[in-house]
C-alpha cells in the first residue's frame, strides 16, 4: 500500500530465495484483503447487478426494496449467488492488484524517477488494469451467474457457464465482452483509490504521528495508522474513485451480460453502451443506477480491503 513512516529503515532483502518468499507472501496478502473486503459486501455486489442490468425481475425495486425481495423469492443464499465464482476471482484479482500496485510504484521511483502524490495514481490505475486483464473472464462469470434468478437458470455453475459461453459466444472473445470500458473504468478508478488511501495515509502520520499513528507490530521502527483511521481512509477512498469511474462499471456489467439481457444487441460497444443506456433510461435511473448502493457496498470494501492489507503486511513481516 502507501509508504509508511519509518523512523529507521527496515533490513533490506538480499538473497533471492528472501525475495521469492516476499513475492508470495505479498500476494497471499493481497488475495486474503481481497477476499475479506468482498465477502463483507457479496449481498449489496449481487444487488448492484441486479440493478445496474435492469433485471426485468426486480427493476422496478430500488435498492431496499431489492435487498429485501431476493431472500422472499430466492432465499437468503440468494443474496450470495454468484460469490463462489467471486471467490475464485477475487483471490488472484486482489493479489495482483496489491502486489503489483507496490512493484509499479517501487518502478516509477527507482526507474523513472516519478515520486511523490503522482506515482501512487500511476502506481494505481496500472495495477488495477493488471489485475483485471489477469482476471476478467472469471467475473464475466461471476456476472453471469449473479444476473440469473431462481427458476430462471441459464447456467448451472461455474464450469457450465464457462463450457456454455466457450461454445456459443465465440471462444475465448466471449470471456472478453466489456473489457475496454472495464480497463477504462479501472484506471482512474484503482487510481483514485490508492491514490487517495496514500495520500491520506502519509499526511495523516506525517502531521498527526501520535494522533493517528501506532509502531508496526512486526517493525517498532515503521509507523502505520491505526485500525479506525485506517478504515475511515479506505472508506474516503473508495468513495471517491467510485464516484469518478461508476458510469463505465454501468456499461462494464450490461456488456459483460451479452447474450443474458434481451437488448444485448444494443450494447456491443462501450460508446453505444453508454449512449443506449443514457438515452433509455438517463444519467440517475440509468448511467448512475445503484450508485447509492454503491456507496454503502464499496465505502466497507475498500477499508476492509486496505486494512486486511496493512494488517497482513505486518503478519507476514513485509513492511
Amino acid at each position: 500500500m502507501a509508504t509508511e513512516a519509518a523512523v529507521s529503515p527496515p533490513a533490506p532483502i538480499t538473497s533471492p530465495a528472501q525475495r521469492d518468499y516476499h513475492w508470495l507472501r505479498s500476494f497471499v496478502a493481497g488475495g486474503v484483503a481481497g477476499c475479506c473486503a468482498k465477502s463483507t459486501i457479496a449481498p449489496l455486489d449481487r444487488v448492484k447487478i441486479l440493478l445496474q442490468a435492469q433485471n426485468p425481475h426486480y427493476k422496478h425495486l430500488g435498492v431496499v426494496a431489492t435487498l429485501r425481495a431476493v431472500p422472499k423469492k430466492e432465499g437468503y443464499l440468494g443474496l450470495y449467488k454468484g460469490n463462489g465464482a467471486m471467490m475464485v476471482r477475487i483471490f488472484p484479482y486482489g493479489a495482483i492488484q496489491f502486489m503489483a500496485f507496490d512493484k509499479y510504484k517501487k518502478l516509477l521511483s527507482k526507474k523513472l524517477g516519478i515520486s511523490g502524490h503522482i506515482h501512487r495514481l500511476m502506481a494505481g490505475s496500472m495495477a488495477g488494469m493488471t489485475a483485471v486483464i489477469c482476471t476478467y473472464p472469471l467475473d464475466v462469470i461471476r456476472a453471469r451467474l449473479a444476473f440469473q434468478v431462481k427458476g430462471y437458470h441459464r447456467y448451472t455453475g461455474i464450469a457450465n457457464a464457462f463450457q456454455t459461453i466457450y461454445l456459443k459466444e465465440g471462444g475465448i472473445p466471449g470471456f472478453y465482452r466489456g473489457l475496454t470500458p472495464t480497463i477504462i473504468g479501472m484506471a482512474p478508478y484503482a487510481g483514485f483509490s490508492f491514490f487517495t488511501f496514500g495520500t491520506l495515509k502519509s499526511l495523516g502520520l506525517k502531521h498527526f504521528p501520535e494522533l493517528l499513528g501506532r509502531p508496526s507490530s512486526d517493525n517498532a521502527g515503521v509507523l502505520v495508522l491505526k485500525t479506525h483511521v485506517n478504515l475511515l481512509c479506505g472508506g474516503v477512498a473508495g468513495a471517491i474513485a467510485q464516484t469518478i469511474s461508476y458510469p463505465l462499471d454501468v456499461a462494464r456489467r450490461r456488456m459483460q451480460l451479452g447474450t443474458v439481457l434481451p437488448d444485448s444487441d444494443k450494447c456491443l460497444t462501450l460508446t453505444k453502451t453508454l449512449k443506449y443506456v443514457y438515452n433509455e433510461y438517463g444519467v440517475k435511473n440509468g448511467l448512475y443506477r445503484g450508485l447509492s448502493l454503491n456507496y454503502i457496498r464499496c465505502v466497507p470494501s475498500q477499508a476492509v480491503a486496505f486494512t486486511t492489507y496493512e494488517f497482513m503486511k505486518q503478519t507476514l513481516h513485509l513492511n
